[in-house]
């Protein structure tokens, strides 16, 4: 946490800001190693505060020891001007895509109540911080993986036709949490048939017939880290249909997991993928972004995308995930986890294509 500390502090001399004020809760997290729902840290130059109410206080204390815990009563107005006073901030940086409206009003009665303070918008400091992981979360992200890994091979050997899409998500999450995964970062997503053609489906009552395509998009969490796994199944005998359009969309990926690198940017590593499928004649159907970065968030960055300018660098975890959905028919999507190595994507997920 030292690290991540003193990273944040040098881009404050950068921006000349003399505190920084963290609410996101995966950012606040990642600075402190505090896993409780509620708090704020500010961050100074000379020190860190965690603050949080008699519900947290023993817990932060414990989680966060390179944080000097304040235990505060009441809203935001009522403890934070006087903190804001005693530590004589003038330029408050705070995290302007996580603060609500009504935050920043209370904010904003701080800064208006007759002293000094001038508040920052900043956007995704830490957030570009968590895209570079370290070994520590590159483990805890494989052990992720694995058990997604192990999940899919669970639901393959015991799905069946007439289970129903709700039958099978349960499933998945049943045999996640029975193998230790914390709670699910995402809904999983079981899309049968016609309804795979929607990308971010909800299971129904539908039951699920030999023939088709059945979308299977599902994660894990460890220490607080996740893992997002896609894998399309056909019970029974496949169609051409079937075959082409899987195939299309393996090719796509395959393409993109050999020759995407660090240095490219997320537009460049998505061409890579979605150049294929246009070349297979189903550019249209693939509406979504190649991948997103994945570690205490479902989804953070870098984005891998047509308008995407993150740079991919080394150490960061991403997915690969091009698909086609064809309205009426269905869809296909596969996806891996993968961590930049050396320049060069080395894939977390093991899972049988």
């Amino acid at each position: 946490m030292i690290g991540r500390l003193r990273k944040l502090r040098e881009r404050m001399v950068e921006d000349e800001l003399e505190a920084i004020l963290i609410s996101q809760p995966e950012n606040r997290r990642y600075i402190s190693g505090f896993t409780g729902s509620v708090g704020y840290i500010v961050i100074c130059r000379d020190q860190a505060i965690l603050a949080v109410d008699f519900r947290y206080t023993e817990q932060a204390n414990r989680e966060a020891p390179d944080l000097h815990v304040v235990q505060v009563k009441g809203g935001l107005q009522e403890w934070f001007p006087p903190l804001i006073s005693e530590l004589g901030i003038g330029k408050l940086g705070f995290e302007a895509t996580d603060v609500s409206f009504d935050t920043y009003r209370q904010l904003s009665e701080v800064a208006d109540g007759g002293g000094q303070l001038q508040l920052i918008p900043t956007r995704e400091w830490v957030e570009q911080l968590r895209a570079v992981k370290d070994e520590e979360e590159v483990n805890l992200l494989s052990k992720a993986a694995g058990l997604a890994d192990s999940a899919i091979g669970h639901i393959a050997s015991t799905i069946h036709a007439g289970m129903t899409e709700r039958e099978v998500a349960w499933e998945m999450e049943k045999f996640l949490r029975e193998e230790g995964s914390e709670e699910i970062p995402f809904h999983v997503i079981v899309a049968s048939g016609p309804n795979s053609a929607l990308p971010h489906a909800k299971p129904t009552e539908r039951a699920i017939q030999c023939g088709e395509p059945i979308v299977i998009d599902f994660g894990a969490r460890v220490g607080g880290y996740c893992s997002d796994l896609t894998r399309t199944l056909c019970l029974g005998s496949q169609d051409d249909t079937f075959r082409n359009n899987y195939d299309l969309v393996l090719g796509a990926q395959l393409t993109a997991l050999a020759t995407l690198e660090a240095g490219m940017s997320g537009e460049q590593a998505d061409r890579l993928a979605r150049t294929v499928i246009v070349q297979g004649g189903h550019g249209e159907a693939f509406g979504h972004g190649l991948g997103h970065g994945i570690g205490l968030a479902g989804h953070e960055s870098p984005r891998l995308g047509p308008k995407s300018e993150d740079i991919l660098d080394e150490n960061m975890v991403f997915t690969v995930e091009p698909g086609i959905y064809l309205s009426g028919w269905g869809g296909i999507r596969i996806e891996d986890m993968v961590v930049l190595k050396h320049g060069k994507a080395e894939v977390l997920t093991k899972a049988n294509k």
